[in-house]
């Protein structure tokens, strides 16, 4: 008979109390952690680079089943070695149902996403941050397992008011603008962050960047007022570029401007 001791108390057993019955009758849809910050590898267009994301994981409880095995989940985050992707959450996921012992559960992390970007005239290179959500949703019929990805970035830009413009005899009011485009990715697709960041700040009226010369903000100031959009544009504009995209079941676009000349903001949103 093995004994454990610590502290001159032995036992013979542990008892496991979350895999006791319960009679209460009552399923729980979601049950987990949160806000685990955790670090991570990302797979990025320019290579794999690291972050510190925040996960919430969580599993449905079969009513049956008194409670879940809470330890498991920070188990499986230590074992999770590959750069975060559509790929590699599906294979996490996969990983953590029947470690559970659940048919349905979900990942998400969120975390900054760097570009090192260069400035549009005088070339200097500095870094941008972009705040980026993956969820992984899974569940098992048939004994078949079925996953989906989403995808979420938050994209600053720069917006002018065309009405501004027009009516004014020098100058126009603009705003920085937040760009939040979510995709849910088709079965096996995968897709780089850059993707959904080009198509945002393409269709702005300017792109942001972390350092500029002043011959860089000569070139920001003249590009916005050459290229005006109203919140409404932006979200159109946005929109239309990603349901473009061939790996992708749907979308959601939203775009709010910080209004310079109001104490509120102005925002439009497109779903397919």
């Amino acid at each position: 008979m093995n004994v454990i001791k610590n502290d001159n108390l032995s036992t013979t057993a542990m008892a496991d109390v979350q895999s006791s019955a319960d009679d209460r009758n009552l399923s729980i849809e979601q049950v987990g952690v949160r806000n685990i910050r955790f670090p991570i590898m990302v797979q990025g267009e320019s290579g794999v680079m690291p972050s510190i994301a925040q996960f919430n994981l969580n599993v449905a409880l079969p009513a049956h089943q008194k409670g879940t095995h809470m330890s498991r989940f920070m188990a499986l985050l230590q074992e999770a070695k590959e750069p975060i992707s559509a790929t590699s959450l599906g294979a996490l996921i996969k990983k953590m149902l029947p470690l559970l012992e659940a048919k349905k559960g979900m990942i998400e992390l969120s975390y900054a996403h760097f570009v090192n970007k260069k400035a549009p005239i005088s070339g200097i290179q500095s870094m941008m941050d972009y705040q980026v959500t993956w969820t992984c949703f899974a569940e098992e019929h048939s004994n078949e397992m079925h996953v989906v990805n989403f995808l979420k970035v938050q994209v600053p830009v720069m917006s002018l008011c065309p009405c501004s413009k027009e009516i004014s005899d020098y100058g126009a009011h603009n705003q920085r603008s937040h760009v939040v485009i979510e995709v849910q990715l088709k079965k096996d697709a995968s897709m780089f962050v850059e993707e959904l960041i080009d198509i945002a700040e393409a269709q702005a009226s300017c792109e942001l960047w972390g350092l500029l010369k002043r011959t860089d903000e000569k070139y920001v100031t003249e590009k916005s007022y050459e290229n005006p959009k109203f919140v409404e544009d932006l979200v159109r504009d946005v929109a239309s570029q990603v349901a473009q995209l061939k790996n992708i079941v749907s979308y959601d676009v939203e775009a709010e401007n910080f209004e310079s000349i109001h104490n509120h903001s102005a925002f439009a949103r497109i779903s397919s």
